[in-house]
């Protein structure tokens, strides 16, 4: 028998985190600068990652596919 997995421990542990919440918002605020709806499928990448010192300037977006993003992962583009 496998262990249930606590969604919402794991959650409060991880994304509940200022650091998680600040880079949240970040992504939040690059879609918001392309134009990108709620609910549009595209997603916005940062050509240097959040997460290895890029900003939300408009040299380092860009709009991409879903797989496209997440196929590039945190690699530096």
């Amino acid at each position: 028998m496998t262990k249930k997995r606590n969604y919402r421990k794991e959650y409060d542990t991880y994304h509940g985190k200022p650091k998680q919440r600040k880079q949240n918002d970040k992504r939040k605020q690059a879609r918001r600068k392309l134009g990108l709806k709620v609910g549009d499928s595209r997603e916005v990448d940062h050509k240097k990652p959040l997460s290895k010192g890029g900003g939300n300037g408009r040299k380092n977006l860009r709009v991409v596919s879903r797989t496209t993003n997440r196929r590039k992962g945190a690699k530096r583009g």
